[in-house]
């Protein structure tokens, strides 16, 4: 698998990233530990991971695989900070911020996060403060490299310019956001913030939630993410009238390409303008190899340019 640098810094990942937010829920410690495995052997690198996934379920199984299934050194963990207001403060305050991060790596048993992607507005904290965190954990040893988790382009640029007087320790290097061709907003204003500042996109839910993959056509697969008590709220946000044109059109390109639904519509993300990865979620290993095979998929422009019209974001 392609690797490429995050923005403009000098941390690399995979195209494809693997995301881990159902480990420890509709995802046992065997499948993850398959996952995982898979994921390293077709050269992935980058695996993303957060707090509030499972209350920190999927950490501590994360935590159990590095070291016994794959080397730590052979990925590029992303650590994703959610911490809620608490008796250290608001969500985005030095002392919860930091509290957090101690917590996520005694989680994932190792005492560094490559990345390290935290709320960075929080109107009741001082902006300088958030940052005084990063650069603490940096310093530290406990964090290489730190991201924004879906600002708003003002915001990134307001965060990148405020960083600037403490050099490049604190400044963000990625920007972590939803998009897909059911999910085009960051285009109107993030993504070219981003650019601009030399920052690279993650992308999660590349696959609209699963609704791009085009098992929803004919009703809700009885072990999907829809009929999930869990998940099913968030997989019904993306099916709607537009979602179905966008889906039609996946399925016909898909068709034409002989491929499937899933590699058109993780093809198309990870080869818009700006992204440094998409981060795609699996059931088991064989879902998994079945999104790693997008990596071999390149769009003809003239299906590209067809699935950018019938998804323009509004």
């Amino acid at each position: 698998m392609q690797r490429r640098p995050v923005g403009a810094s000098g941390l690399q990942v995979s195209r494809i990233g693997l995301g881990t937010m159902t480990w420890g829920d509709d995802t046992d410690v065997e499948a993850a530990g398959e996952q995982l495995r898979a994921f390293v052997e077709e050269g992935g690198t980058l695996v993303e991971t957060a707090d509030d996934y499972g209350g920190g379920t999927a950490q501590q199984v994360l935590g159990g695989l590095l070291g016994d299934v794959v080397r730590r050194d052979d990925l590029v963990v992303a650590g994703r900070g959610s911490p809620p207001p608490g008796p250290l403060g608001e969500h985005a305050s030095r002392a919860t911020l930091l509290s957090c991060l101690d917590a996520t790596l005694r989680r994932l048993g190792t005492d560094h996060l490559d990345l390290w992607q935290i709320p960075g507005w929080d109107t009741r904290v001082p902006l300088e403060e958030t940052l005084s965190a990063v650069q603490i954990a940096v310093y530290s040893g406990r964090v290489r490299y730190a991201g924004l988790v879906a600002p708003r382009g003002w915001q990134l640029a307001t965060v990148v310019e405020r960083s600037t007087p403490l050099g490049n320790v604190a400044r963000p290097v990625s920007a972590q956001v939803e998009y897909s061709l059911l999910a085009r907003r960051p285009e109107i204003e993030l993504l070219p913030a981003a650019e601009h500042h030399g920052l690279g996109l993650i992308a999660w839910a590349p696959l609209g939630r699963g609704v791009l993959t085009g098992k929803y056509t004919d009703g809700t697969p009885a072990d999907s993410r829809a009929a999930s008590a869990v998940l099913a709220g968030y997989v019904e946000a993306r099916r709607t009238e537009r979602s179905t044109r966008i889906v039609q059109a996946v399925l016909t390109a898909a068709d034409g390409l002989g491929t499937s639904p899933l590699s058109v519509a993780l093809a198309w993300v990870r080869d818009r303008p700006g992204v440094a990865a998409a981060v795609v979620g699996a059931r088991d290993a064989a879902q998994l190899r079945a999104s790693m095979a997008a990596e071999r998929l390149v769009l003809p422009a003239e299906i590209r340019t067809a699935l950018d019209d019938v998804s323009e974001p509004v």
